[in-house]
């Protein structure tokens, strides 16, 4: 049931830029991006400041209602989708847009939570650097999304995930009070850090409303890679050979199969295959100069792609002569998700393995796949380097698929994750666990792991209103509690 009193106190202090209920206004925000799961809410409210946060998270914590948490409402895990309850109030950062100066001395730049991940590459590059996080839904994902994911990307090699990249946070705790750690300190010896409970944390002990975020020298130049490969194994063996002679200016290295690389070229407009030539797979390379003194990464690269075809590490390769080839090329990779979502159903597993167990993971369990369930097709990508793979499982064609995802899919997931498991890897690489993943987190984790999230959740909300459903497992109740 509604708490009325609570929603006439909300509309009253936001007024009507800050708060609705009108179902049509609310209807875009209800289902998550892969469209798997719709809830419903009795309200969303858009704060323009903390303060405003704040004074909202306190009303709902004396009246217990429960708060959602959210940006672009472009995450792959429905961890900013309110249930179907009708009760809860979605939180939305998206009007907390404020992006400050860089500092000259320092590098870093405080930014609200509601900013945009491309526009703030935009106003870091306006300012002569960058934010070197990057990723395919840029144009919609937020950076408190990002801090509350522990959002990855494609340049993880070299600049790490977001949690590398924050210096300070701002939070609202599930009391309504502030919590501000946005001073950077390189050392601060003070006991457990909340900081980085909050990265990653997924809206589940406090919102982020604020992150100051290190940005690094712009580019001066880059080369852009594409290459035919063999198998992942020779994929891996590149890797290795670039990480050992490009050292830190590799700053990407995707690898992705013949069959993903079909479905962009067919579903996605202006894009084609960069090499003339047919492979199996396929490896996109970034090397790049932020230094004067460093060589010109073309010149580099050229060198290192003919040892590399001598020591048979490659089929062919092309360099993309240009930024807008550049960019086409790496529009290929970040429109993989889109182009598969366009092809038909798929199952979307984000995992990762030990980096030099990947391409043995791609290799040994795809086929097993296709032999159990006759039908799918597996297409494996992504990020070589840190061992994450996107594992999808395309549905058989014709399927009926409401059927599918009750039948074949769980337990196609379910062995997938049985298998990350038995490589010691993560069932969640960068994207979180939200709702879509939390039964299969509590099944594969070990207790402890499960028991410390409940005790940290427990000790931040004790009302159980920050985010419910998310994340962490509830505990079972039983008879004797």
């Amino acid at each position: 049931m509604q708490d009325t009193d609570a929603l006439s106190e909300l509309k009253e202090y936001l007024g009507p830029k800050g708060f609705t209920d009108d179902p049509d206004v609310m209807a875009p925000w209800l289902t998550d991006w892969r469209g798997r799961f719709t809830g419903r809410a009795a309200a969303l409210v858009s704060p323009e400041n903390s303060a405003q946060v704040a004074h909202v998270v306190g009303i709902c914590a004396r009246h217990r209602i429960a708060i959602v948490p959210q940006g672009g409402n472009s995450g792959m895990v429905a961890g900013a989708t309110p249930d179907d309850s009708g009760e809860q109030i979605i939180v939305s950062l998206r009007r907390m847009n404020r992006i400050d100066p860089i500092d000259s001395e320092t590098g870093l730049l405080r930014c609200e939570a509601g900013v945009i991940l491309q526009n703030l590459h935009e106003a870091v590059a306006r300012q002569g650097r960058r934010f070197p996080l990057t990723l395919g839904g840029k144009g919609s994902a937020t950076i408190g999304g990002l801090v509350s994911t522990n959002a990855g990307g494609t340049q993880v090699l070299r600049h790490g995930t977001m949690r590398n990249l924050i210096a300070g946070i701002e939070a609202i705790l599930p009391d309504g009070s502030l919590y501000d750690a946005m001073i950077p300190l390189k050392k601060d010896n003070r006991g457990y850090e909340l900081k980085h409970l909050l990265i990653g944390g997924e809206g589940t002990i406090g919102i982020v409303t604020a992150a100051v975020v290190q940005t690094v020298p712009a580019l001066l130049d880059r080369c852009v890679m594409w290459v035919g490969v063999d198998s992942p194994v020779q994929a891996y063996h590149l890797l290795l050979f670039m990480q050992a002679r490009a050292r830190d200016r590799l700053e990407g290295f995707e690898i992705l199969p013949n069959r993903a690389l079909d479905a962009v070229t067919q579903h996605i407009p202006g894009t084609r295959a960069p090499l003339d030539t047919a492979h199996k797979w396929h490896v996109l390379m970034e090397l790049v100069q932020d230094d004067p003194a460093q060589s010109a990464p073309a010149e580099r690269a050229s060198d290192l792609l003919e040892e590399a075809i001598q020591s048979g590490l490659m089929e062919n390769a092309t360099l993309a002569s240009s930024e807008a080839q550049a960019d086409a090329f790496w529009k290929i990779r970040d429109s993989i998700a889109e182009a598969e979502r366009a092809a038909g159903p798929a199952l979307q597993h984000d995992i990762s393995v030990p980096v030099d167990a990947m391409a043995k993971f791609i290799e040994l369990e795809s086929p097993v796949i296709e032999r159990q369930w006759p039908g799918s097709l597996t297409v494996a990508f992504g990020h070589m380097g840190d061992g994450n793979i996107h594992f999808h499982v395309k549905a058989p064609p014709g399927v009926d698929v409401s059927q599918w995802h009750a039948s074949d899919a769980k337990a196609i997931t379910a062995h997938v994750y049985d298998r990350v498991a038995a490589y010691h890897g993560s069932l969640s690489a960068e994207h979180g666990i939200g709702q879509a993943k939390i039964a299969e987190f509590e099944r594969l984790s070990n207790p402890v792991r499960i028991a410390s999230l409940r005790a940290i959740k427990n000790a931040l909300d004790p009302l159980g209103i920050m985010n419910p459903g998310k994340l962490v497992p509830l505990a079972k109740v039983t008879m004797s509690d």
